[in-house]
Order: structure tokens, then sequence, then C-alpha cells
């Protein structure tokens, strides 16, 4: 992978040739200052290179994922390779040099250390400006029927209504993708309920079935998440597990709490960090909102290509991709 600190270097020599033989020039009158200067300028402005970005599986990291990488290919030249990998896989991709950006982290403290503490082979490029909410949610409907079933400690009086085929008898707890960051089994073991935990198996499964259980009022308790751009058509409504204290969810298999609320971060390999590319500069610079992020995400899942809703966004909001290049 080229990078932009081993170009400078290469081209050193060239500029400062290209530099006396303008001057010389100018001296002469075959060129003005302005001229000359304009061409050094322009020479300092070495190529941006390649940066592979992990794309991890949902629409709000795609969103995420495509305003960044939009932003690259059309404003620094850069080539942009992006990579369909789970959470914990793209984090392998930092040692093994194949990722250079994971543009959305939930948590994970477990692979920060390892990768970024351990390893020394990732760094925190800083917050994305999304704020990330975790938690078990039900359909409107459910909640304006059975208004206490928010509250956990009711949950085992729900328990027979919400069984399904694949909980064997138990109340299901819908979660999505497995690599998703979930505490979801622990919690049912450590708050006693009659509960099981039932994986989806992606977000789009997860949608589509509180779509349905709205739609058709059938029962629902599952996992969710925000930012999300689905809260703006089916406005699920939150069950309130345990408040959440430092330190009760350090031992995972002890967790007994509803979960944090993140502050949604960037992660970077070490060596990308330290090439000077501008790709890694606007990695560390890309900053956005809630709200942001669930407008691209609409357009992505409304039939629009990750590239277009990402060049809608970007043509709309010029000083914002402004500030993110001049940081």
């Amino acid at each position: 992978m080229i990078r932009t600190g081993q170009l400078i270097k290469r081209t050193i020599p060239t500029m400062a040739g290209a530099l006396a033989a303008g001057l010389l020039l100018a001296g002469c009158g075959g060129a003005s200052v302005n001229q000359v200067a304009a061409a050094t300028g322009a020479a300092a402005q070495a190529p941006c290179g390649s940066v592979n970005v992990a794309l991890n599986a949902w629409v709000g990291y795609t969103a995420n994922a495509a305003v960044y990488s939009y932003v690259a290919k059309n404003k620094l030249g850069c080539t942009v390779v992006q990579k369909d990998l789970s959470e914990q896989i793209a984090w392998q991709g930092f040692s093994s040099g194949e990722v250079d950006v994971v543009i959305e982290n939930w948590g994970h403290d477990d692979l920060a250390k390892q990768y970024i503490t351990d390893q020394a082979v990732a760094v925190d490029a800083g917050p994305t400006g999304n704020e990330g909410h975790i938690g078990w949610y039900v359909p409107p409907w459910m909640a304006a029927k059975y208004p206490d079933i928010t509250d956990s400690k009711n949950l085992n009086k729900y328990a027979s209504l919400l069984k399904t085929s694949e909980s064997g008898g138990k109340g299901q707890v819908l979660d999505g993708d497995p690599a998703f960051v979930t505490n979801d089994e622990a919690l049912v073991k450590n708050l006693g309920l009659d509960y099981k935990v039932v994986f989806s198996g992606s977000e789009a499964a997860l949608i589509q079935s509180f779509r349905t259980a709205e739609k058709n009022k059938t029962p629902l308790l599952g996992y969710f998440y925000e930012p999300q751009w689905f809260l703006s058509e089916v406005p699920l409504v939150k069950v309130n597990l345990p408040k959440w204290t430092p330190g009760c969810d350090t031992d995972a298999e002890k967790v007994a709490c509803d979960y944090p609320d993140y502050k949604l971060n960037k992660i970077i390999s070490k060596k990308f960090a330290d090439s000077g590319s501008p790709a890694a500069k606007l990695a560390k610079a890309f900053k956005w909102t809630n709200e942001d992020q669930n407008s691209v995400a609409t357009d992505i899942q409304g039939g629009m290509t990750p590239e277009a809703a990402a060049k809608k966004w970007v043509d709309a909001h010029p000083q914002v991709v402004d500030g993110w290049l001049k940081s």
C-alpha cells in the first residue's frame, strides 16, 4: 500500500529542483513568482493512495462509511477499498494490514485493549459525533396495550405471550446478528427471566420482525439500538432494564444492568495514522450527528446506492465537509 509519507520523501529532490528552476526562470522574466508558488503547492499535495475501509453489517455504519468513502475518493483522490467484515474480524485487519479504518465502533473494550493497548496496531481516531443506545424494545401497540411491560420487573408476566417455536416454551428475546454487541443472554440469566435469546441473523431480519409485529399486532420483545433510521418508521418503545452504573457490566457473565450510552468513535490502524495520509486526517476529522446518519441511512434503505446517498448529503453540507478537509 502506498502511503503519503513515502511519496513525500521520494519527491523532495524533484520539488527542490523544480523550485530552483522556477526561480531562475522568474529572474529572467520567464515565470512569475505566483506561478512558481502554485506549481510548488501542487507538488506538495502528494497523492492519497489507497485506504481500506471495513464495512460492518448495519445500515447506520454503511451511511458513515459511504460519506467518508465518497469524500476520500472525490475530494482527496483516494482509492477506496471497502471490505464486508464483522466487527470482531474487522479489528483483526489492523494487525494483518488489511484494514485501515473502522468508521463506527460500539464500545468493544476487549478489542481496544487487545489491538490498541497490547498490540499497538490501532489507535482511537476520535468520536463520530453519534451517540449510541442499545436496549430491549417492544412495538408501539404492545406498550399501549400492556403499559407495564416497559418495566423489566414485569417481563415474566408476559413470557407465555412472547414464546415462539424457537424459544423452547419460554418467552423470546429476539436479537440480530450474533456479532453485534450484546449482553442479552447474561441479562436473561442474571435477572431470572423465563426467556430465551433467539438470533434473527441480521439487522434486516430484526427490522422486518418489528415491522411485521406492529402491522399485525403480534407480540415481540427484541434487541434494538439507535441511531437507527427505522425508528422514524416504527417508534419502538424501550423496556427499562435495571439502570446502568459504572462497572455493572465489567464481568460479561454477571451483567444484570442496562446497556450504557455509547459515544461512538472511529478506530484506524497505527500505520495508517502515522502515514500522514490525507485519508487518515479525514478519518480523524469526520464527525456528524445522529440526524445526519439517519438521513443518509434512510436514503439507502429507500433504494439509493450508498454512494448516491453520500453525494446527496455531501452536496447539502459543503461547510461541514470543508471543515473536515481543513482540520
